[in-house]
């Protein structure tokens, strides 16, 4: 007969040996999965809108309409058609987040520690980030940065 002693024993391998297939078997993150997902579907040119909220002046600009082929930002158009020259100084703000890749070079950034609280939302078809939250400082005012995709488009 078994004693308690080899029967607690069992348990703790028994739950450790089912932690580590869990980890084996889902060790991707949300993150990963969804990038892994974008970067299958192949898209090469897209257009998005893109609302970037903070405490800042351009609210009335926003959604952007954010144009990418290949990879690269092809233009950045405010709401009221108005397109931003990369010559604008708010241009390279804007650039940082507009296209998808950025999205989730940002998200990475924000998920390994840089920011006390972020938050994420994924397309389900493709995998790219809808909505972003982030708090740098949780106790600090007005450094929040909100960013969402929306009208997503593909030109493929």
């Amino acid at each position: 007969m078994k004693t308690m002693k080899e029967i607690k024993m069992k348990k703790i391998m028994l739950g450790f040996l089912v932690l580590l297939l869990a980890t084996c078997s889902f060790g991707t993150t949300e993150f990963s999965r969804n990038q892994q997902k974008w970067e299958n579907s192949n898209i090469t040119h897209y257009r998005f809108q893109l609302s970037v909220s903070c405490f800042c002046g351009y609210l009335d600009w926003m959604p952007l309409t954010i144009e990418v082929q290949t990879g690269e930002l092809i233009s950045i158009t405010t709401v009221k058609g108005n397109v931003i020259p990369k010559t604008d100084p708010n241009y390279e703000y804007f650039a940082q987040y507009a296209t998808i890749d950025n999205l989730f070079t940002e998200l990475k950034g924000d998920l390994s520690g840089n920011v006390d609280e972020v938050t994420a939302v994924y397309d389900p078809t493709y995998g790219f980030p809808t909505q972003i939250n982030i708090d740098a400082m949780k106790d600090a005012v007005d450094d929040e940065l909100y960013l969402r995709v929306t009208k997503f488009e593909v030109f493929q």
